[in-house]
C-alpha cells in the first residue's frame, strides 16, 4: 500500500491552499465536496493533503502545538535561501537552522496559519 493522503479540517482551505501553491509548490490535484471547500493539495511526487473546513468537528489547531508533535517537512536544495523566503512570505522562524549529528540541516518555521513546516537538507 502507498500513503494517498493526509486530511486537515482547516477555518479558510482555500487561503492555505493558495499560499502552499504560491511558496511550496504544491498544487491542486483535485477539488472534493465544494460545501467544505475540499481541496487536494499534491507535491511533485503525487503526495497528497486534503484540507477541508467541517464546521462540525474542530479545526485542526497547529498553532497550539510544538515542532515535535506535528510538522510538514520539505527538502531544500539551499535551506538557508530557502528559510529566508518563506519568512518573507509570512512565516516566522521558530529557533535556528540546525546541523544533527549526522550532518542533515532542520529549519522550523511556522506558516502565515499557525502550521509548523520543517526545512530538510538530508547530509549526503
Amino acid at each position: 500500500m502507498k500513503i494517498e493522503h493526509f486530511a486537515l479540517n482547516v477555518a479558510d482551505p482555500a487561503a492555505m491552499a493558495d499560499w502552499y501553491g504560491s511558496h511550496l509548490g504544491m498544487k491542486i490535484a483535485r477539488r472534493g465536496d465544494p460545501k467544505t471547500v475540499t481541496l487536494f493539495l499534491a507535491d511533485d511526487n503525487g503526495l497528497m493533503i486534503e484540507l477541508y473546513n467541517d464546521p462540525r468537528e474542530p479545526h485542526f489547531d497547529g498553532a497550539s502545538m510544538g515542532t515535535q508533535i506535528w510538522h510538514l517537512a520539505f527538502l531544500a536544495n539551499d535551506i538557508a535561501a530557502d528559510h529566508q523566503r518563506l519568512v518573507a512570505a509570512g512565516c516566522q522562524p521558530v529557533g535556528e537552522i540546525n546541523t544533527t549529528a549526522v550532518g542533515d540541516q532542520l529549519a522550523f518555521l511556522r506558516d502565515p496559519f499557525g502550521f509548523v513546516l520543517q526545512l530538510v537538507k538530508r547530509a549526503g
